[in-house]
């Protein structure tokens, strides 16, 4: 069934309220096309699941770097007109970068899960299936193309689903990163069972401006909390330079996810190393000296 709760946060922009009415038809028309039955039998073809938490929390290069693969953004002029999601991927990977978002929602990204399939099968970091999931079919569909982690939007989401959609994550051996854009957000999920993974998006959904003051803010508030019970947190949104992943290592977060600054660039390979080098750890070169 379509869980049939509105929206959380009642003045979000009206293209991300599309794009969420949009996703319920979707989810409705999978409903009708495959039952929960042959869901659960393409999942006896899904690859071995990837440790998507051990990868951000061991990444050589503090913070991890999730880099994003997908092809335009709605209502802004960022797009790939030479869009190969494997291609991009492969790029990612030889770059450096920690694990890979790939976008697959079709509609208003033109994403899919093939691309996350495609990618899956020649790509040996993790993968988060990133889109506005309203039910568990899409979870089990994105696990079946071989997503090891799932995108969950705390806006658009009461509480009881999330709680519900993180048992079943967790139980097809997957991570959930849960993102929050403010620190009522936060709080909301600092009060649930089993957090792994939270995602501070610096984008805000009531008017779509960029502030990475956002990510400091919320982790100042509630650093100590959040070390406490383990959860490691990401920053998204506005992370375009290096300077700017040494701001959110200070802030504290484990990882960053760029995707619309990297769209731009025509070398991605490049794009990576050049990103994450500044970034590695001294003390690694200080152990090969002591030994």
């Amino acid at each position: 069934m379509i869980y049939p709760g509105t929206i959380y946060n009642s003045r979000l922009q009206p293209i991300l309220r599309e794009i969420v009415w949009q996703k319920k038809l979707e989810v409705a028309q999978m409903q009708q096309e495959m039952s929960f039955a042959s869901l659960q039998r393409q999942l006896t073809a899904a690859p071995t699941v990837r440790d998507f938490f051990s990868a951000l929390q061991q990444s050589l290069h503090k913070p991890g770097l999730i880099t994003e693969v997908k092809r335009s953004v709605p209502d802004q002029d960022i797009i790939s007109l030479d869009f190969d999601p494997l291609a991009m991927a492969k790029s990612y990977e030889r770059g450096g970068a920690t694990c890979i978002s790939v976008v697959t929602d079709q509609k208003f990204f033109q994403g899919g899960f093939d691309h996350l399939r495609t990618i899956r099968h020649r790509i040996a970091l993790p993968l988060l299936c990133k889109d506005f999931i309203l039910d568990p079919c899409q979870i089990y569909l994105a696990r079946s193309a071989g997503a090891d982690a799932v995108l969950l939007i705390a806006a658009i989401l009461t509480d009881q689903e999330i709680n519900n959609f993180l048992r079943v994550i967790h139980y097809l051996g997957m991570n959930a990163i849960l993102e929050v854009h403010n620190l009522t957000e936060l709080d909301r999920l600092l009060k649930l069972e089993d957090v792994r993974i939270i995602s501070i998006n610096n984008r805000s959904l009531e008017d779509f401006s960029v502030n990475l003051s956002t990510t400091q803010q919320l982790m100042a508030a509630r650093r100590s909390h959040l070390q406490n019970l383990g959860i490691l947190v990401v920053s998204e949104s506005g992370i375009e330079t290096s300077d700017h992943l040494s701001l959110m290592a200070d802030a504290g977060v484990n990882a960053v996810l760029m995707g619309d600054s990297l769209l731009q660039q025509e070398n991605l390979e490049e794009a990576v190393r050049s990103l994450i080098k500044p970034n590695v750890p001294v003390y690694k070169d200080l152990v090969k000296k002591a030994v």
